[in-house]
């Protein structure tokens, strides 16, 4: 019987322990099922085995069919944004702490992962934003985000002004330390730390969520997922300005500039077990309530 992945990409967190053990259980499994097995360059040199082929986060996106991401949410956010360029299904291993997006246990690893292989499984797409800074109509930089992208100041506690457009349409204006505008992936993440709705991540739909704003009617706004929202900063703000995609990477931002969030031409394909079920992991990771009848 034909397999249906051929290649599999093993990406983990470089000098963790625990991740190095497991990328060394999982390369020892698929190879000994007939698969190729690329191991990310900066893992590499911690897994004790010979021979090895290894390859960057692209070289396995343009090479796999899919890729194995060992971490927490934190390096699986890293691995996605360059995963999603490319035609590949991405599984998470935690490695973490909370792990939303990271579904396998590295205790019970090699029966899930079988009946993955198989082809029991269903895939999902998580879109994804990016942000863009313009100045004097200019674009100066971007990035794209698999949670969020916020504005904020460079130091803590600073108030900044700015405008918010929808489409073209004058939304609001405010003075807070920032606006969070977060997909459905990432509104388990720092929006809902700040107070942000969950939306489930079949929505199409982005959500603003304002950072400690300096007015009592200030609320977060969910919005069509295919928005364009426009955040104008105001000429009078005198703080290092930033722009957060998933907390990892920052692009500078300027007094007067504009930056531009709006959905990806990419997606993330997640692929889970049969059994996943996105209630249950908001019960486990959150601590709701058990049913009561």
């Amino acid at each position: 019987m034909s397999k249906i992945y051929n290649t599999i990409g093993l990406i983990g967190k470089p000098n963790h322990e625990g991740a190095s053990a497991t990328i060394t259980a999982l390369y020892q499994f698929l190879t000994s099922q007939g698969y190729q097995v690329l191991i990310e360059s900066s893992v590499g040199p911690s897994i004790d085995i010979d021979n090895l082929t290894i390859g960057t986060v692209v070289e396995i996106g343009e090479q796999a069919d899919l890729a194995i991401v060992v971490g927490g949410d934190g390096y699986m956010l890293g691995a996605a944004r360059v995963l999603s360029c490319f035609d590949i299904g991405v599984i998470g291993v935690n490695r973490g702490n909370l792990g939303f997006l990271t579904d396998l246990s590295p205790d019970e690893l090699i029966e899930p992962l079988e009946k993955i292989l198989r082809g029991e499984s269903r895939a999902e797409q998580r879109f994804i934003i990016e942000a863009e800074v313009y100045r004097h109509g200019k674009l100066k930089s971007s990035n794209s985000a698999v949670n969020e992208a916020v504005l904020h100041a460079g130091k803590v506690a600073s108030m900044i002004e700015f405008e918010v457009y929808i489409d073209g349409s004058f939304m609001f204006s405010q003075r807070s330390d920032g606006l969070i505008v977060s997909t459905p992936t990432g509104s388990t993440a720092y929006s809902m730390s700040a107070g942000g709705p969950i939306l489930t991540p079949n929505l199409n739909a982005l959500s603003l969520v304002p950072m400690f704003p300096h007015t009592l009617t200030s609320r977060p706004i969910v919005v069509d997922g295919n928005s364009e929202i426009k955040l104008l900063l105001a000429n009078e703000n005198y703080e290092n300005l930033q722009v957060s995609c998933d907390g990892h990477v920052i692009l500078a931002v300027l007094p007067g500039d504009e930056v531009i969030i709006r959905k990806s031409e990419y997606t993330l394909r997640l692929v889970h077990p049969l059994d996943h079920d996105y209630f249950n992991v908001l019960r486990n990771k959150l601590s709701w309530g058990n049913k009561l009848y």
